[in-house]
């Protein structure tokens, strides 16, 4: 995976390699183990925005190389799922470049706990109730509730809620066997509300085939 992402007077570049192991827990489940090393460059001109009137040699962050690992944990089967992450182990200190350096933050660990469950209501309409739990050092515990139904195998609706933060609603099309569509909308319900409308997302998904073989149909999450 490679990443660049710009903000404001912050730029982040990463790369990172992924690796996975499978293992057969049961008949139809199975237990995967993943591993991840990767590296950040991150740098800030902070001394660019017009509201900071500061030496610039004292506050900008100059192409900090911050190497760092993860590892998760995944156990599924076709009709659940039961997951957890720690994306990055390492907790990173950001320094200010100047003579005498200074610590701005910090990359602190990020736990991940998820999973989710199909359950049939009629022949053609399946409910797929998920769930997200994320637990960040000095931040409050965040959880995310979503429900979606999955009607005769291609359309997916639903909405997800993130406790005390947000809610949004979605849609998906199955449009054949590798391509699918897909929009989604979520609104804050914080304060934030009064300077945000809102966020639209438009998804695109193709699976590419390189080998002929029937698709591995249906594909729950």
């Amino acid at each position: 995976t490679a990443l660049t992402d710009k903000a404001g007077p912050m730029r982040q570049t990463a790369a990172q390699v992924d690796l996975a192991y499978r293992l057969k827990v049961s008949e139809g489940s199975r237990l995967a183990f993943g591993l991840k090393a990767g590296i950040d460059l991150m740098s800030a001109d902070i001394a660019s925005l017009s509201t900071v009137e500061v030496d610039p040699a004292n506050v900008n962050i100059q192409g900090q190389t911050m190497p760092n690992f993860g590892f998760g944990l995944f156990w599924h089967s076709q009709r659940y799922y039961l997951g957890f992450s720690v994306p990055k182990l390492l907790q990173n200190e950001i320094q200010i470049a100047s003579s005498t350096p200074l610590i701005t933050g910090t990359q602190v660990r990020h736990f991940y706990l998820m999973g989710g469950y199909v359950l049939d209501i009629q022949e053609d309409l399946k409910f797929r109730p998920s769930f997200l739990l994320r637990r960040v050092e000095g931040a409050p515990l965040s959880l995310d509730i979503n429900a979606n139904f999955l009607l005769r195998e291609r359309i997916w609706f639903g909405g997800m809620y993130r406790v005390g933060n947000s809610f949004g609603l979605l849609a998906q099309y199955q449009v054949n066997d590798q391509f699918r569509i897909g929009y989604a909308f979520d609104l804050t319900t914080t304060r934030l509300g009064a300077y945000n409308a809102g966020t639209h997302e438009i998804m695109l998904n193709y699976d590419l085939r390189f080998i002929k073989g029937r698709a591995v149909s249906p594909r729950y999450f």
